[in-house]
Formats: C-alpha cells, sequence, structure tokens
C-alpha cells in the first residue's frame, strides 16, 4: 500500500491503535480474561489457554474436567473440554505438559506488548489529519492510488477522478486479511510444531533401537565366539592327548635301546678285562661266561623302530576357508525374511 506524497505518517493511535485493540482481544484467554500468559499451549481443536490456567481447569476436582485411576488418585493421564468449543481433551500421562505449546502466540504477545510499551498514554486520542487539508481527518481511501486520503482531495484534490472507498470498510477488510493470514500462519506454525514433536521422538526412538541392536549383535557375537573357543579348547585338548600317548611310546623304546646300550657297553668292557687276563685257566673260564652273556645280548639286540611319519601330527588340520568366508558374509537377515514372508503371502493368495 503505497503513501500519497500529501499523506503524513499516522501518529501513535488512531486506525492503529484501534486495531491493537482488536489484536489484544484476540489474545484473550477464555479462562482467565486476561491476555495468555506464557507458555501458551494449544489444544486439538486450535483453541490457546496458558498452560497455567489449563492446569487449574486440569487439577479441579470435578468430574468434568478430570478421570480418577482405580484407586481414587489422579491418573497420569485425563480429559477435559475446551473453554471455548468444549471440545473433549484426551491427555497423556504427562498432563497439560504434554500439549504443544503454541511460539507463535508467544512471539506475538511479545510483539504486541513491545508495540505498546512504545506508545505514548494520549496516541488512542489522536486523529490522522490531511497534510494539503490540515482541518479535514483522513476518512476515505483511494482505490486507484492505494493510499489513504480525505474527502476535500476527493471533491477538489488529486483524486478528484478516483475511485475511492470508506477508510473504515477497507480497514474492516485489510484486518480480516491480517487476521486470517495470523489464524493460516498459526495453524501453518502448527503444523510444523507437531510435525517437530514427531521428528524428536523419531530421532530418539532410532537412537534407543539402535542402542539395542547394538546391544543384541554384541550377545549374538559373544556367544559365537564362545562356541568357537569351546570347540578350540576340544580341538587342543585333543592335540594334547596325542602328544602325550606318542611321547609315552616313543621315551619307552628309547629308554629299553638305552639300557641295551648301557648293557652291551658293560659286556664289552668285562670281555676287555678278560682278554687282558694273564692267567690262561682264569681267562678260559671267564671267557665261557663272557661268551654266553654275548650271545643272549646279540639274540636280543633286535633293534625295534617307529614306524615311519609316526612323528607326524599332520592329520590334525582344520579347513577353515569356507567358516572365514561364511563369517565375513555374515549378514543381517530381517531384509530376507521380509521377502520370505511376502512370498508365502503371495502363494496363499494365489
Amino acid at each position: 500500500m503505497n503513501l500519497a506524497p500529501g499523506f503524513r505518517p499516522p501518529p501513535p493511535g488512531g486506525a492503529g491503535g484501534v486495531a491493537m485493540e482488536n489484536l489484544e482481544k484476540q489474545l484473550i484467554c477464555p479462562v482467565c480474561l486476561e491476555m495468555f500468559s506464557k507458555p501458551v499451549v494449544i489444544l486439538p481443536c486450535q483453541h490457546n489457554l496458558c498452560r497455567k490456567c489449563a492446569s487449574d481447569v486440569f487439577q479441579a476436582a470435578s468430574p468434568v474436567w478430570q478421570t480418577r485411576g482405580s484407586s481414587g488418585g489422579t491418573a497420569g493421564g485425563g480429559r477435559f473440554r475446551c473453554p471455548s468449543c468444549r471440545h473433549e481433551v484426551i491427555l497423556d500421562r504427562h498432563g497439560v505438559f504434554g500439549l504443544q505449546r503454541n511460539l507463535l502466540v508467544e512471539n506475538i504477545i511479545d510483539i504486541y506488548r513491545q508495540q505498546e510499551s512504545s506508545r505514548p498514554a494520549s496516541a488512542k486520542q489522536q486523529q490522522l489529519m490531511c497534510e494539503e487539508h490540515e482541518d479535514e481527518r483522513i476518512n476515505i481511501y483511494c482505490l486507484s492510488c492505494e493510499t489513504p486520503s480525505c474527502s476535500m482531495c476527493k471533491v477538489f484534490g488529486r483524486h478528484r477522478g478516483c475511485e475511492v472507498a470508506p477508510l473504515s470498510s477497507v480497514y474492516v477488510r485489510q484486518k480480516t486479511e491480517l487476521s486470517d493470514a495470523i489464524a493460516l500462519l498459526v495453524a501453518a506454525n502448527d503444523h510444523v510444531q507437531a510435525a517437530v514433536s514427531q521428528l524428536e521422538e523419531t530421532c530418539l526412538t532410532i537412537q534407543v533401537n539402535s542402542q539395542t541392536q547394538r546391544e543384541r549383535l554384541s550377545v549374538n557375537f559373544d556367544e559365537l565366539v564362545g562356541v568357537l573357543e569351546e570347540r578350540k579348547q576340544q580341538l587342543v585338548g585333543g592335540i594334547s592327548r596325542e602328544q602325550d600317548e606318542r611321547l609315552k611310546q616313543a621315551r619307552s623304546l628309547l629308554q629299553r635301546h638305552r639300557q641295551h646300550l648301557e648293557g652291551t657297553a658293560a659286556l664289552l668292557e668285562e670281555a676287555i678285562h678278560t682278554m687282558e687276563e694273564p692267567h690262561r685257566a682264569l681267562l678260559i673260564m671267564r671267557a665261557e661266561s663272557i661268551l654266553e652273556k654275548m650271545a643272549a645280548m646279540a639274540r636280543s639286540s633286535n633293534v625295534e623302530r617307529l614306524e615311519l611319519g609316526y612323528e607326524s601330527l599332520s592329520h590334525f588340520v582344520i579347513d577353515t576357508d569356507d567358516l572365514a568366508d561364511i563369517l565375513k558374509n555374515i549378514d543381517f537377515c530381517g531384509g530376507e525374511d521380509e521377502d520370505e514372508d511376502d512370498e508365502a503371502e503371495r502363494d496363499e493368495d494365489l
């Protein structure tokens, strides 16, 4: 809306004061009949209340305003009727504190109070006067020039050939459009607030569910590691038992061979000493005994050996390639289960 060159900006008051008064009427709480006190809550029926007033209504000892639990105490949730339209409002366990705040109305209240604090006390009594006709007040609106004017400007002045309308009617129309725009903005803001609340709850749920799934996954892998560790101990124990058995047999055979060598060495030493005997009779007597012992030793000297490859433990081998591939390819199976369920449902439909 353009201002004509001869139009003086309106002093505080006049139509602006009327607009502020009408705006104030839209900011009155239906319970306390005072301007909303923050925080302001919005009901599902789109009516607003001071949260304090809503709390007072909710806590009033009347079956109309609240429900009671089976034990006679006040339940966490409840219900009451909107003071403006009597629409029944269902509250969750948070009571009135679970209602959404109307931040847009709170911002409008702040702006209104700032405007009111800057207006002089006599603003409501001041009139808009025409700059060209100082004794004429602004009472018409030039639709052609889109500017306020006075009757003299229409009859004799620059707006003589223009289309005009009463300022009051234009004021009402503009006020209605502004009010409608505020209502639309408030409604849009309500939807945005609802979306914000839903998204915040969704984010929190995602975090909780993610933590739960991480814990479940850790438990699953801990169980898998436990199974592998248990099987590992079983297999390691099998190797240890096989080692003990083979070492026992090999060491037993080794002990027999060492004892044979020791007996042979003692017999050889005895034979050598006998050969050094200077008396022929004594040598002959000792030689016969030694020869018998040597013959017996020779007969028992068959060397027993372990079979070829007895020391090898190569049969204790496991093929982990396939298992390693399975572990590397471990993935979540929820999607596959859903696909199988969908296929089963389609088969049933057919």
